[in-house]
């Protein structure tokens, strides 16, 4: 059975590709040494490719990690594209799309490592990879996450439940806290999962009605800004991007937590974080103390990374990520 979080061992019998059956590991750091022993290595050498070329695919990679967890856990299902079985799959739900990018960066890691080990390696574990890579890159190479593997990957990808597990940019403190502690993580994961909102962009359309357009906390020169970059009633065919962190917008520091304290971030949820006493001591010491928020994140990222984690036979092992295995 998998645990909701923590390590997560497998009593189910596994099987290989040549059908012997096995008993599936305990997930671990390393999981694949003795089974794909380049693996991480070749997601990195992949992800390095993209993000030196845009940091916002880096962004969106730490982000679909997020994503991917939230709703079925750590599956893979967010990767899912449409078919006449499932045409409404996680990743058209209003919460990944047009948002969520990253997606041929999975597919190039996937063929790469295909390559290398037919058959071994999860596309869950691939997004779990490539999150943790992107995080190194975005960090000027100082967030360096020891990520366990193991997960299987999950056949069930279901637009509704992208809505009802992934809390939005207009949800308050309370709201935050329950959405992360039915996935198993707590306050404080929640204030350091948050900051990476340093990084990456947003769409008009995710702040301008509940910030721009009623009176809010928002720094008014940042706000007069954002009127001019966004309509005031922004539209599919007319939603613009902005920058998440005005200040270092293409690196992944504790500057999030500065524009927090300073009321130049985007979301109700960021300027939520400043409406209790205990996470407003949080953001502070996130902001002032050197290296915290780094090491916070990283634990985090790794917790985040074992929520509701398929092992066995509860999942499979995709041969391409965007589709589910034929029996």
């Amino acid at each position: 059975m998998a645990h909701r979080h923590g390590p997560w061992r497998a009593a189910e019998l596994d099987d290989l590709h040549d059908g012997t059956p096995v008993r599936a590991m305990a997930s671990e750091v390393g999981y694949y040494k003795k089974s794909c022993p380049r693996v991480e290595a070749i997601v990195r050498d992949e992800v390095k490719k993209f993000v030196y070329k845009n940091a916002g695919i880096g962004a969106g990679l730490i982000r679909m990690f997020f994503h991917d967890c939230f709703v079925q856990g750590c599956d893979g299902s967010v990767l899912l594209d449409p078919t006449s079985a499932n045409p409404q799959p996680e990743k058209l739900s209003p919460p990944n799309f047009p948002s969520l990018r990253g997606f041929e960066v999975i597919d190039a890691a996937k063929d790469a490592v295909e390559k290398a080990c037919p058959g071994v390696v999860s596309c869950a574990d691939i997004v779990a990879f490539a999150g943790r890579d992107a995080a190194y890159f975005l960090s000027r190479l100082t967030v360096k996450i020891n990520m366990p593997a193991g997960r299987r990957d999950g056949r069930i990808s279901n637009f509704t439940e992208a809505l009802a597990n992934l809390p939005p940019p207009f949800f308050n403190i309370t709201q935050l806290i329950a959405s992360f502690a039915a996935k198993g993580l707590d306050t404080e994961d929640m204030v350091v999962l948050s900051g990476a909102h340093t990084i990456g962009v947003s769409h008009c359309s995710s702040f301008v009605s509940d910030r721009l357009a009623v009176p809010s906390d928002i720094n008014a020169a940042l706000a007069s800004v954002l009127r001019r970059q966004c309509p005031a009633n922004p539209t599919p065919a007319n939603d613009p991007t902005v920058n998440q962190d005005v200040v270092t917008p293409n690196a992944l520091d504790n500057q999030y937590y500065k524009n927090v304290l300073t009321h130049k971030v985007l979301f109700t949820s960021d300027a939520a974080l400043l409406t209790t006493p205990a996470t407003t001591q949080m953001v502070l010491d996130n902001a002032n103390i050197r290296g915290l928020w780094e090491d916070k994140f990283k634990k985090s990222m790794v917790k985040m990374g074992a929520i509701g984690v398929k092992t066995g036979y509860q999942g499979e092992i995709r041969r391409n990520c965007r589709v589910v295995n034929r029996s």
